[in-house]
């Protein structure tokens, strides 16, 4: 079943689901474009890895599993010291429930094009998570960190953001304010690069993918792998289109939404 949305669909950017649909259209962006440019490019997934904690404020509307959950035994209770537990008793101290976190090593995945034969890496393509935009996390510092390398190599580079709020790079006005956008920068025209502003209401675009010198673009259907990786991973058994997304929609989008869903039967 096709999502209701003509575009993005704004419910899958719920940070909790969001790495499976990472996932999900990672691998359907490198089905498309390994039928359009083989044999004379590879298209691989990679990741890149960096350790975060549960105590940063990005990673808080994930859902987490704790790598150890210490537990008492049924009737104990959480309670207030007081003056008399501070006195010294012949009874040792009891535990109480509680929740360890450790460090956790994040593995986010990005696809390169690879020439077959020379090996050379010639174009990147990140599709963004909300740890690579939330200001200060290591998530962001792992991304900057990429796009630097990159950008001072001789490797082209390709930014998906299918996530609405802070965006990476800045837009001129006369883009307007989107809520989606892609950035292909290619080595011969840095420092300028090319951008797609989106908006929710439109459908997503085909980008070309640069390739090397005198060979013609890759085309990356956007949308096409959206709606494969929606169907296939089955996200309307799991989507509640009665409720509001997460991150909530303003208003105006809000009212839009509404009545699309009412429109297909949702609400």
């Amino acid at each position: 079943m096709p999502s209701p949305f003509p575009g993005m669909d704004p419910y899958l950017e719920n940070p909790g689901l969001w790495p499976d649909v990472h996932h999900n259209l990672i691998t359907e962006c490198q089905a498309l474009l390994t039928a359009q440019l083989r044999p004379k490019y590879l298209v691989r997934i990679e990741e890149r890895a960096y350790i975060t904690d549960e105590s940063e404020e990005w990673s808080r509307p994930r859902q987490r599993v704790p790598d150890i959950e210490v537990l008492g035994r049924p009737g104990w209770e959480e309670s207030r010291l007081t003056q008399e537990d501070a006195a010294p008793q012949s009874e040792t101290s009891e535990p109480v429930v509680a929740t360890t976190w450790f460090e956790e090593e994040v593995h986010e995945a990005f696809l390169k094009i690879i020439d077959r034969l020379s090996r050379e890496v010639v174009t990147v393509i990140e599709l963004l998570s909300p740890a690579n935009k939330a200001p200060g996390s290591p998530g962001r510092e792992s991304f900057e960190a990429k796009r630097r390398e990159v950008m001072n190599s001789p490797t082209h580079w390709v930014e998906i953001d299918l996530l609405r709020g802070e965006r990476m790079v800045k837009v001129p006005g006369k883009v307007g304010d989107p809520q989606y956008l892609v950035h292909v920068s290619r080595k011969e025209l840095r420092p300028r690069g090319q951008l797609w502003g989106i908006r929710l209401a439109q459908r997503l675009p085909v980008i070309p993918i640069p390739l090397k010198a005198g060979d013609p673009d890759g085309r990356l259907d956007l949308q096409a792998a959206l709606d494969s990786a929606y169907d296939r991973a089955g996200y309307d058994l799991e989507l509640d289109y009665r409720r509001p997304p997460k991150p909530p929609l303003d208003e105006k989008l809000a009212a839009w939404a509404d009545e699309l869903l009412k429109s297909r039967g949702l609400r």
